[in-house]
């Protein structure tokens, strides 16, 4: 008999437990594993090269070390550049490096730390003893500041102590960008409060960890926070508020993983972005925020009980993006509820969203009652994005007649440039929805159909080819190209990417084809 593979995140001890409570120890260390990588795949990219390795080139027949001739400030940078071990390396080239090191901003990367041999990510195996000793080591002989710091391979509920004192080094010597995940198990590991008083911080990411109480976080203090991520934390409601106040330039705030049921009350002068995925989300409320550009909830989970997401927004006049709002939830435009055939008033609109991303169970009814309601409070649209989503109990598809009913959409006439349908299989309520969009829309320049993946959704491709085709024979728009392609991820598509929806550079974050060019 085969032996079984080791576990990949728990500790035999764990297992052990966990298979006495009645639980599958794999199946928990698949979660466990899934959990880390999309926290990973959320992190924030780190200034390092780490590209080519090149072959240092002949000595000129001078042997003048001109490299060391550089100036000062170049070499800074060239170190700067370069993972911790090689920067601190640079000391014994010559007796103009000595002091390169020790001067320049510290960029640290615990993955670089990991023992020959170990790939990251790191298993339960990895032994974080070398790891946590060598960041102590480092961050006791550098003076400061840290430019970059980044430690996300230990467990640290082994060692508190050590995580303590570096919180004290980090507000003591001043550190810019932070982030600090710790790897399961246990999940609910209490943060020292000292994290909340490091002034210097711009952008910080807390994956895997337990907010302490409300008292230490309104003595937070972040006079230069510009980007906040909190990943698979345990906090209290509110307490994302008070760090937000305490945060008088946060821009970009990224929030994945929260399974208490998140409540949010978004006040705030600077927020340019937020981004919500992988949570129960029971209100998120933008009470004032007049830089807010981008708002992206995505997959939001379900809890027992039917309790259905309810999103506000009240005075947000830059909303540009918003996404992905789902029919099931309740929308809420200042002070009027958004109901099925509710009349649009100009209390009831945002016209500062040009793009707009839905979430529609096309073999939902009431899902699909929603879709012309919700178009009509966004009359503004230029860029419409639709995600199709199976539903386990389908009550029936509405077809062309139901949207011919539903009367004329403004914005689908003459507003609506773009517009993508994605996870597409061909199934009627799909292809309903198509032909009336392609029929009325008259300045229609660009459609993407993409088909779900067939390993994930069985569907016939070709017959769902042949369906859309059909549905646009008649197409208002004489000028539109269209374009139809297979999706090879998962099904109801990616996670949630965070540097594509907080990358400004990228002018629709919800456009698969313009966001696989940038990146």
């Amino acid at each position: 008999m085969a032996e079984r593979a080791p576990f990949n995140i728990l500790d035999p001890a764990t297992a052990g437990d966990a298979q006495r409570r009645g639980s599958d120890p794999r199946e928990l260390d698949r979660c466990m594993e899934q959990m880390l990588s999309y926290i990973y795949a959320s992190l924030p990219n780190y200034p390092l090269y780490l590209g080519q390795r090149f072959h240092a080139a002949r000595a000129a027949p001078d042997r003048v070390d001109r490299i060391s001739r550089l100036p000062r400030d170049l070499r800074r940078d060239i170190v700067s550049r370069l993972p911790v071990k090689d920067a601190a390396r640079t000391a014994v080239l010559s007796w103009r490096w000595r002091t390169i090191w020790l001067s320049t901003p510290l960029v640290l990367v615990d993955a670089h730390l990991l023992p020959k041999g170990q790939g990251f990510p790191p298993t339960y195996s990895t032994n974080s003893q070398p790891i946590t000793a060598a960041v102590s080591s480092i961050l006791e002989a550098h003076p400061g500041p840290f430019s970059c710091v980044h430690l996300i391979c230990s467990r640290m509920d082994s060692y508190r102590p050590q995580l303590a004192r570096w919180l004290q080094l980090f507000a003591a010597k001043g550190v810019h960008d932070l982030v600090l995940v710790n790897r399961p198990l246990p999940l609910e590991v209490p943060l020292p409060a000292t994290v909340f008083t490091i002034t210097t911080l711009t952008r910080l990411y807390l994956g895997l960890w337990k907010l302490p109480g409300t008292a230490a976080l309104r003595g937070a203090s972040f006079p230069h926070l510009r980007e906040l991520g909190v990943l698979f934390v345990e906090m209290e409601p509110g307490d994302v508020d008070y760090l937000v106040a305490r945060s008088p330039v946060l821009e970009i705030l990224n929030i994945l993983g929260c399974m208490k049921g998140l409540r949010l009350r978004l006040v705030s002068q600077s927020l340019r972005c937020v981004q919500i995925a992988g949570s129960i989300m029971e209100n998120i409320a933008v009470v004032k925020a007049p830089c807010l550009e981008r708002l992206i909830l995505h997959g939001s989970c379900k809890r027992g009980g039917g309790l259905c997401t309810r999103v506000r927004i009240g005075d947000a006049p830059k909303l540009h993006a918003f996404g992905y709002l789902e029919p099931g939830q309740v929308l809420e435009i200042r002070d009027t509820i958004i109901m099925p055939g509710i009349k649009a008033t100009t209390t009831s609109m945002l016209t500062s969203v040009k793009i707009l991303s839905l979430t529609v169970r096309f073999g939902l009814r009431s899902d699909v009652k929603m879709v012309p309601t919700l178009l009509r409070c966004f009359p503004k649209l230029d860029r419409l994005h639709i995600m199709s989503k199976r539903c386990d109990k389908p009550t029936g598809n509405l077809g062309a007649k139901f949207w011919e009913e539903s009367g004329p959409i403004e914005n689908v006439v003459s507003g609506i440039t773009v517009m993508s349908l994605r996870e597409y299989t061909g199934e009627p309520g799909e292809v309903g929805f198509l032909e009336f969009f392609f029929q009325c829309a008259r300045v229609l320049k660009t459609a993407i159909i993409v088909t779900a993946n067939p390993i994930h959704t069985p569907f016939l491709k070709d017959v769902a080819f042949n369906k859309e085709s059909k549905s646009s024979r008649n197409m208002a728009s004489k000028s539109c190209k269209k374009c139809f392609v297979g999706s090879t991820g998962p099904e109801g598509g990616e996670v949630l990417c965070f540097k594509t929806g907080a990358e400004f550079s990228i002018p629709d974050p919800f456009c698969v084809f313009e966001v696989l060019t940038r990146f």
